[in-house]
């Protein structure tokens, strides 16, 4: 029995809405369609996302949100901080390649809406940015790391991994020896961090 507009989710909009991104790409996918495969019509839809650009943004940061949550597992850990940051770096890494590689289609979809919710992506960024500042934090606080700016070393670390996650790369990702590559810049990364 499809929902009414009483039972109908915003989850559910957003499993669908992936569905239908999936199906149709970002340039021919519309709301009526992901109406249409829900059995309400567009106008239930908009009770729950005022517009078309709302509903991809949503979807965008429900798929980045995944990542999200898997990885401030390990930055909450309470164990050791180079470990955990090793951990982290390779959760990200491997998350990021498993969505490239096990939906290609869904993943070249979500390059085209993370070009349009800047500022979700600038939001997630900010939010792995913070769990890495957790973990350098610890690390300090521990004296396994020495820095004097705990965010701004997170900030580094992001972006000096970017090979590794930021999806411009994706392509690298399958490529043979990139797991030696990360684990040679895990490495670098590690020993300039290392209290002497």
């Amino acid at each position: 029995m499809p929902p009414t507009s009483e039972t109908l989710t915003t989850e559910r909009i957003l499993e669908v809405t992936e569905e239908v991104l999936r199906r149709h790409g970002p340039a021919k996918a519309t709301v009526v369609d992901v109406a249409r495969a829900l059995g309400v019509s567009h106008g239930s839809v908009y009770r729950h996302f005022r517009t078309k650009a709302a509903l991809r943004e949503a979807v965008t940061k429900r798929w980045l949100d995944r990542t999200s949550e898997r990885l401030s597992a390990i930055a909450g850990e309470h164990s050791d901080p180079e470990e955990r940051l090793r951990s982290w770096l390779w959760a990200l890494f491997d998350a990021k390649r498993r969505k490239a590689g096990e939906d290609p289609e869904l993943f070249a979809t979500y390059m085209v809406l993370v070009d349009e919710a800047v500022q979700t992506v600038d939001d997630h960024v900010t939010d792995l940015t913070a769990q890495l500042t957790r973990i350098v934090g610890d690390g300090v606080a521990t004296g396994v790391f020495s820095t004097p700016d705990e965010h701004l070393t997170a900030r580094a670390l992001f972006q000096a991994s970017g090979r590794f996650h930021d999806p411009c790369y994706a392509a690298e990702w399958a490529r043979p020896g990139v797991e030696t590559d990360l684990e040679a810049l895990l490495e670098l990364l590690l020993g300039g961090l290392r209290s002497q």
